[in-house]
């Protein structure tokens, strides 16, 4: 190539024209820009060669003064029509003398500028350019316009998320809410870190980000991972730094879809015919409902009555859902894809819509309700020595908490002496259980609950309260069962295998109280559940269904069904088969309900525990996880919490022991104590 010849080539992506020095090696050249500077090129780097004269790099400048008043994108349209029909390609030299007239190196180089930039009339062959034809040019202009559309959408959307990192009040676009949801979906994978104990590189491995994810994240400058996302969203205030992934990750909806609300105010406005038309007139009795205070949802009563024969007679009313409803509609299919209401420290997700479930499906003090009542009689040993089950109507009486019923039975209250025979009844209910092989293990158990950011963990009592209405609720459940059994219907029956707890010489070793109780714990089988009687061993009794939650258990609501269908002479809803099928669903479900309320019970422990790193907590120790590097399960006693913790001293079962928090980052799951000596605590 000849000294002084004019070339073009790019830098970084920028046109830049330079004058010919010297070879460099031998194929390489130096070439001298209009600043002087000298930039070694391969040919392949060469864009184009100006020809007819050689040029020094100081009249690079006047040369681009002659070209730049032809840079008009424009004429190319002009030259499209002339040229499309034949659909000749053109050089940019033959370019310039249709534009121009002119052949001469400035008018060459503006021709040559014009179709090298143009993405809509024409496209490169070679050396040469060929005229797209009309469909082609009106799909590109489609294109670009779309391009163009998409490049103004994220700049809006930059300056959107400027905004909100500046704390302004942002109204999002529809575009935005997809870019957000897509960050929101990646973000959930953190949850997998939990789960599955995946590391941030591991994560990033098995999860690269998706486009959508990829382009936002570029845009914005910011390296796209599933921590990154999540800390977006936190910094935009699309989520809070306490989003329950848990819940995201997993497939229980939030939110009930418009057709099931629609349906549900439509049974508020018109309520449909009762199938129970012989309902047994209850409203006579008195009737207690017993819940904690923040309960909602009420689907049990209590009722006491002494018989003309002088015999004492329970009552035990559940709330009656199907009333409601009918198998396979849209509230019932509803219910089912849920497969009970959420708890969650946070709030909760009901079964049904709240209309429904915290309106006319509950025991509401003060109305007539419609229940499923079931009336016990016990033997004087605490068997069930005759019952009925009812459609019915009640109407009850008073809404206790437990602490109101444990204070009337610590007090005596006179007025009630009902509350003290239902009392004395399930005591001598409880008798019979254990008489039967029933387990009892009691560990306490933590209530977490989060209010404008306000975390509070208190312990659930066994108190007397609960334990009536436990025993109550049981007694219920086997009611039901042998019910079912002898009029052979399919039901959601649950069984417990009798489990192979450690002999008494080798429990009576361990400390009494909750290291025995964990230990029996371990040896605890499963609760299983099957469409035929089977015995479960942990409650003593030799068949058993749930039956008393309908409003917020589906497989409770699965055995009013059948029960109700039954009471009526009418077919069953569901075959044994077609119950089976169902349960497999709703099992399957529920399982993934009680992992996320685990999972986020324990979120919020250890969120508790980050906030309070100068508090001295008594731990005991309850069981090794792994005795050789001294990691034990210790039980926080104050707060009912039981977690993981290394010693760095030998320790013995049971032993009591006083602990800070060292390290709490609930987001990694990760919770460290150390051991405060006496004399430290003491100062």
């Amino acid at each position: 190539m000849e000294k002084g010849t004019l070339v073009e080539f790019r830098v970084q992506g920028d046109r830049r024209l330079g004058v010919v020095d010297r070879p460099d090696g031998k194929t390489r050249w130096f070439v001298v820009d209009e600043r002087g500077q000298s930039h070694s090129l391969a040919p392949r780097q060469l864009t184009y060669t100006v020809n007819g004269q050689t040029y020094k790099p100081s009249e690079i400048v006047q040369f681009l003064e002659q070209v730049k008043p032809y840079l008009d994108p424009s004429s190319l349209e002009v030259a499209w029509e002339l040229l499309v029909e034949d659909g000749e390609a053109v050089t940019p030299s033959q370019m310039a003398n249709l534009l121009f007239s002119e052949s001469d190196a400035p008018y060459c180089y503006a021709a040559h500028c014009l179709l090298s930039e143009d993405k809509l009339y024409f496209k490169q062959k070679g050396d040469a350019y060929e005229p797209r034809s009309a469909a082609q040019i009106a799909e590109r202009k489609h294109q670009i316009e779309v391009e163009a559309q998409k490049a103004k959408g994220q700049q809006e959307f930059l300056v959107r998320v400027e905004q909100a990192l500046k704390g302004e009040t942002v109204e999002w676009q529809r575009q935005d809410r997809q870019r957000l949801e897509a960050l929101e979906k990646y973000a959930t994978l953190l949850a997998d870190i939990l789960r599955m104990g995946l590391n941030s590189d591991s994560l990033a491995r098995a999860y690269p980000p998706p486009a959508p994810v990829l382009e936002t994240m570029n845009m914005l400058g910011r390296s796209a991972t599933p921590q990154t996302a999540f800390q977006l969203l936190i910094d935009l205030g699309w989520w809070s730094p306490h989003e329950n992934l848990f819940l995201r990750r997993s497939s229980i909806p939030v939110q009930f879809p418009n057709k099931v609300l629609e349906v549900a105010q439509q049974l508020l406005d018109s309520p449909p015919a009762d199938l129970d038309i012989n309902r047994l007139d209850l409203t006579h009795l008195k009737v207690y409902t017993v819940d904690d205070e923040s309960t909602t949802e009420i689907d049990d009563g209590l009722s006491w009555e002494i018989l003309p024969d002088g015999r004492e007679k329970l009552w035990v009313h559940i709330a009656d859902p199907t009333r409601w409803l009918i198998p396979e509609d849209e509230l019932d299919l509803e219910a089912r894809k849920r497969g009970s209401t959420v708890y969650l420290p946070t709030g909760m997700i009901p079964m049904f819509p709240e209309v429904l479930a915290t309106g006319p499906m509950s025991l509401v003090q003060g109305k007539i309700c419609c229940a499923l009542s079931f009336g016990i009689v016990l033997d004087q040993t605490g068997a069930v020595e005759d019952y009925c089950i009812h459609p019915s109507l009640i109407k009850p009486t008073y809404r206790l908490t437990y602490e109101d019923v444990d204070e009337m039975l610590q007090l005596g209250v006179e007025a009630e002496p009902e509350i003290a025979a239902i009392a004395n009844l399930a005591k001598r209910r409880k008798t019979w259980r254990y008489h039967q092989g029933a387990i009892s293990i009691n560990m306490p158990e933590a209530m977490i609950k989060v209010k404008d950011d306000h975390i509070s963990i208190d312990i659930l009592d066994d108190s007397s309260s609960r334990q009536l209405v436990a025993e109550m609720m049981i007694l219920a459940g086997e009611v039901a069962a042998r019910y079912g059994q002898t009029h052979n219907i399919p039901l959601p029956f649950r069984g417990q295998p009798q489990p192979e707890l450690p002999p008494d010489e080798e429990l009576l070793l361990l400390p009494a109280g909750f290291v025995r109780f964990c230990a029996m714990r371990r040896c605890m089988p499963k609760s299983e559940m099957s469409i035929n009687p089977v015995r479960h061993a942990g409650l003593g009794l030799d068949t058993y269904t749930q039956a008393t939650s309908p409003i917020r258990r589906y497989s409770d609501l699965l055995t009013h069904f059948q029960l109700k269908a039954h009471l009526r002479g009418e077919d069953l809803p569901f075959s044994a088969e077609q119950l089976k099928e169902v349960m497999m669903t709703v099992t399957t479900t529920t399982q993934e309900v009680t992992m996320v309320e685990r999972q986020t019970n324990r979120y919020y422990a250890l969120e508790y525990l980050r906030r309070n790193p100068e508090e001295v907590w008594q731990i005991t120790v309850l069981m090794w996880l792994r005795e050789d590097s001294n990691l034990a399960l210790i039980l926080l006693e104050d707060l009912g919490l039981q977690l993981p913790m290394v010693f760095r001293r030998s320790v013995n079962l049971g032993e009591q022991v006083l602990v800070k928090v060292s390290l709490a980052d609930p987001q990694k799951d990760i919770i460290q104590f150390q051991e405060i000596i006496y004399q430290e605590a003491v100062n």
